[in-house]
């Protein structure tokens, strides 16, 4: 296994590597931003494959597995905006506190990372300010130019979770989570347990909070945006079939919200 430990530098995306950020149609004309903080799993090249097989680096602990293909579905059924990163949650864990121990994580579920063991400050701060950083910031500037504009905003966050975690199988097929701000988390639940054909988790298999998550509470709560994330099990999106029916089936759902969500509730 290739554990290419290039000497820590100022940089780290270098030649050959892609932008960390992903959009898709950002002038859309939806209320509904789209962020996926896990959509892909591309390592910088200067990390080679992080000591880790490639049989590992494509399981859930290196992305969400599927979301990448809803998320740009829907994006283009809603005509909204989507904002995404491209690196591995192994590289930097960009639904994270930057602070936290598990925003560059050493081991993942029962797998070790042994590019991620001990590394020095300055890596750890070229991963938050290459990655990280370009990511939230365009989260940012996209927010300020839609409340500047006086343009409805609904902050949407995308993830898929695992169907077994731990030996433990998880019976949701999709999950509203949330923290404080209950409006859009409310009104999804009551929608998906109308379909007749879904259990639904309320916060599960993950609650958001202050210290375990960033998008919501930075960009949904802190900005003072109606907000909430949305989980989708991985073994029901894991081909384009699946991916294409989920993004329609929620398209179809988030319009019957926005017609219910009263306006003064859409700009921050």
């Amino acid at each position: 296994m290739d554990l290419h430990t290039a000497e820590a530098t100022d940089q780290l995306l270098g030649e050959g590597d892609i932008a960390p950020v992903h959009e898709v149609n950002a002038e859309g004309r939806s209320p509904f931003l789209l962020t996926s903080d896990h959509y892909g799993r591309v390592l910088p090249r200067a990390l080679g494959d992080l000591g880790i097989a490639e049989s590992e680096l494509v399981r859930h602990i290196g992305w969400d597995i599927g979301i990448a293909g809803v998320a740009d579905g829907l994006a283009k059924l809603l005509d909204a905006h989507l904002i995404a990163q491209r690196y591995s949650r192994l590289v930097i864990d960009c639904n994270r506190p930057p602070a936290a121990a598990s925003s560059i994580p050493v081991i993942s579920e029962a797998t070790a990372i042994p590019r991620n063991e001990g590394i020095s400050d300055d890596e750890r701060e070229a991963r938050r300010r290459e990655i990280f950083e370009p990511y939230h910031d365009r989260i940012d500037a996209a927010i300020d130019a839609r409340l500047h504009a006086k343009r409805p905003t609904v902050l949407v966050s995308l993830h898929s979770f695992t169907p077994v975690y731990a030996g433990v199988a998880r019976p949701w097929h999709i999950a509203a989570l949330y923290n404080r701000d209950t409006v859009l988390p409310q009104l999804l639940l009551r929608h998906l347990r109308a379909e007749g054909d879904l259990v639904v988790g309320d916060n599960e298999p993950y609650a958001v909070s202050d210290l375990t998550d960033y998008t919501i509470p930075v960009h949904g709560e802190g900005r003072g945006l109606v907000n909430t994330g949305i989980e989708i099990r991985q073994d029901l999106i894991t081909d384009p079939s699946g991916q294409r029916q989920w993004a329609e089936r929620l398209a179809r759902i988030l319009g019957e919200i926005e017609a219910e969500l009263r306006p003064e509730l859409l700009v921050g």
